[in-house]
């Protein structure tokens, strides 16, 4: 009741119309050239999603190796999603998402070795080698999982939301899930609540076109995951996925839209996941040859590559450099990991509530 008694903000208007905030551009569309990064944040993002790709193919062989149990779902294709969102936050603002996590978490900041060592299941990891791939959190950097239940973070990013406006605190939330988790009642309830209040929060749905092995088009009524929010007024975009500079210019208009006191609004991120949906899926749902046109015409990072040269902002040598470098810090992650303690026995009684 204590939120019903404070005031909406003046300039908090309902939507009327599904538009794209910041221009009035109905999402249906064409965008327009995303707009350059420049020289510093280009390179930033290509480090930072090269991370993410070498961290998880080192993640996958050492899954392979027996070095990593339970779950493993990577997040490799999908890099400029997590990278491209994160060059809009301020300090404070928060990050949740489901079980293909990795690239969130490194995203954010948190230490490779720290997450390594989690994936292994070492004291050393952030949730103490004792949640793994799906479930590690850093309060630190503001990202709070990590969650292996299929939509449930999406109840709880709303939640965060709540929390934000309910403290003036001026902070947005990014709470992500996938094409399959849009089919949720959890995630319509949400949507209902966060829009009634006009809660900060960015709802990025990562649409790789399959629900485990299920193509979006054989699971959803409603392929336009963008629309999901019209009969709750809450207004959506849709967004090329794999291009890092699409992706911070929807960024930056949504966070701006819900810190002017808007409300809600859903990102839908149009990407692809090259690997399985977990380790044990051998994806025999899709051809070899439609991967390969993703990787070849599409690629996130080599198109980030490929601009860097040809603007001259980057010589071969120095991406060759960049590329070395992130592959050292990742093999130290491994190292790490593979040779820190398992937790101690009496870990498993800690930070549970009874």
């Amino acid at each position: 009741m204590a939120l019903a008694k404070k005031k909406k903000p003046a300039s908090a208007p309902a939507p009327k119309t599904r538009a794209e905030p910041g221009n009035g551009r109905p999402s249906g569309e064409a965008p327009q050239t995303p707009p350059d990064l420049g020289k510093d944040v280009e390179l930033r993002a290509y480090r930072d999603m090269l991370m993410i790709r070498r961290f998880e193919e080192k993640a996958g062989q050492m899954y392979g190796m027996g070095l990593i149990g339970g779950f493993c779902h990577l997040y490799i294709g999908q890099e400029a999603v997590v990278v491209g969102m994160q060059l809009v936050l301020q300090p404070g603002d928060q990050v949740i998402t489901g079980y293909r996590d990795h690239g969130h978490m490194l995203a954010t900041g948190m230490d490779p070795k720290g997450v390594m060592s989690e994936l292994t299941g070492r004291r050393s990891g952030y949730s103490k080698g004792k949640g793994g791939s799906m479930h590690m959190f850093s309060v630190e950097k503001s990202f709070y999982g990590g969650h292996g239940i299929v939509g449930a973070q999406v109840s709880l990013g709303t939640g965060l939301a709540f929390a934000n406006r309910y403290r003036q605190s001026g902070n947005v939330c990014l709470t992500y899930f996938g094409d399959g988790a849009a089919n949720q009642g959890q995630v319509y309830e949400s949507f209902n609540m966060a829009e009634l209040w006009k809660l900060p929060v960015v709802y990025v749905i990562e649409n790789n076109r399959y629900a485990m092995g299920t193509a979006v088009t054989r699971a959803s009524a409603q392929t336009d995951f963008s629309k999901r929010g019209l009969s709750f007024n809450i207004p959506g975009e849709q967004i090329d996925g794999m291009d890092v500079r699409a992706v911070k210019a929807a960024g930056e208009r949504a966070v701006k839209w819900c810190r002017d006191g808007h409300g809600p609004i859903i990102l839908e991120m149009m990407t692809y996941r090259y690997r399985g949906h977990s380790m044990s899926d051998p994806a025999k749902y899709r051809t070899r040859e439609e991967v390969e046109k993703v990787r070849t015409e599409h690629d996130p990072i080599e198109q980030v590559r490929s601009r860097l040269l040809a603007t001259r902002r980057a010589t071969e040598d120095e991406l060759k450099r960049t590329d070395a470098d992130v592959r050292r810090s990742v093999n130290e992650a491994s190292e790490f990991a593979t040779h820190e303690p398992e937790p101690d026995p009496s870990e498993l009684w800690t930070d549970v509530v009874r």
